[in-house]
């Protein structure tokens, strides 16, 4: 991350508060982070995005994803420790925030799927811990072999899609009902059509736009033109799937390579909207917006932008669309996938 909260809070004060653009149009957050305390150096707590859920927009309820081990259990069998970031979620958003918003009405939780068969016993753990809010398990595995690898927490290791034992943890997944999101770089992407179409009976979900690399470093961006081609090509393979979807989001991460980290305040939408609309586009047209859907991941993109600002610019990305294709991107492709029927009643009655 290019700031730390600190930083962060220091340079979105420098910024003017952006309105909500169509404040009634209901969204469904798909996918954002909490975890650390006032005392860590990088944290997002419940009440900061409370405060992020405040600037307007309809954020009727968030999909909440493991991510920095928070709450995770310091003891007993490692295997079962990430258990404690479901545990701790649930006790934090028993109740709707101030603003009316279900923080975490589905869960995404961490499990080791290279435990293979083995891991049955966490994803139970997790199901008795989730209260019925359990959605899905994400086992993140982006690799990159040069510089930009080395930021990674934990170094995936390369192939690890290909990995045996991995896929017979994921094999485990339908047993339960549930789906795999899927955090990669798109020089991956090759790898994960093939394993996406070895598990045709569980949803995939893929994470941030299939994780385009756009930074200087390894010549990512002086070969930009070859990189979105082969991103674009591998998008089109995978949504020959049917058990595939995508998010659209993660572009505010400075991986990307947009380079709004470097300027003297976050970037307001119609700068964002213009950047963006390519990559969104580009997600739309191949997998349609019956399986898209937008995705704040916050705080993680609080380093391009703020929360407001980044829904005004999916807002903006797609007025040409219909409404019901809007409706789609918003809310209705995460309340499917996710199994959000509930949700789903209320922002079709909004």
């Amino acid at each position: 991350m290019h700031r730390n909260t600190r930083e962060l809070l220091e340079w979105h004060a420098r910024a003017p508060r952006e309105t909500a653009l169509e404040p009634d149009l209901p969204i469904v957050d798909a996918h954002h982070h909490l975890y650390g305390g006032a005392g860590d150096a990088h944290h997002y707590r419940f009440e900061d995005l409370e405060q992020d859920l405040g600037g307007g927009h309809k954020v009727l309820a968030t999909v909440y994803v493991e991510a920095y081990e928070p709450g995770w259990r310091t003891d007993g069998p490692p295997a079962l420790r990430p258990v404690g970031e479901v545990e701790r979620i649930i006790k934090l958003t028993r109740t709707p925030t101030h603003h009316g918003c279900q923080v975490a009405a589905g869960i995404v939780a961490h499990a080791d799927l290279t435990l293979g068969a083995a891991v049955a016993e966490v994803l139970a753990a997790h199901e008795a811990a989730g209260e019925g809010r359990l959605r899905g398990i994400r086992h993140v595995t982006p690799y990159e072999g040069g510089a930009v690898g080395r930021y990674v927490k934990g170094s995936p290791r390369e192939h690890l899609l290909m990995v045996p034992a991995f896929r017979e943890g994921m094999a485990q997944l339908a047993r339960f009902g549930l789906s795999f999101d899927a955090w990669v770089y798109h020089p991956q992407l090759h790898g994960l059509c093939d394993f996406a179409a070895a598990f045709p009976d569980t949803p995939i979900v893929i994470n941030h736009v299939g994780g385009l690399i756009g930074v200087e470093e390894d010549g990512y961006r002086a070969d930009r033109a070859a990189h979105l081609a082969q991103w674009r090509g591998h998008l089109r393979r995978l949504a020959q799937l049917p058990n595939v979807s995508i998010k659209i989001g993660g572009l505010g991460m400075p991986v990307f390579g947009f380079g709004f980290e470097h300027a003297d305040g976050p970037a307001a939408s119609d700068v964002l909207a213009r950047a963006w609309a390519p990559l969104i586009d580009t997600c739309i047209e191949a997998f349609g917006t019956q399986r898209c859907m937008f995705e704040a991941n916050f705080p993680v993109d609080k380093q391009s932008c703020g929360y407001t600002a980044l829904w005004n610019a999916f807002k903006v990305a797609s007025r040409a669309l219909s409404a019901d294709e809007r409706g789609d991107l918003f809310w209705r492709t995460a309340c499917r996938v996710y199994r959000l029927p509930d949700v789903a009643e209320r922002a079709a009655g909004a």
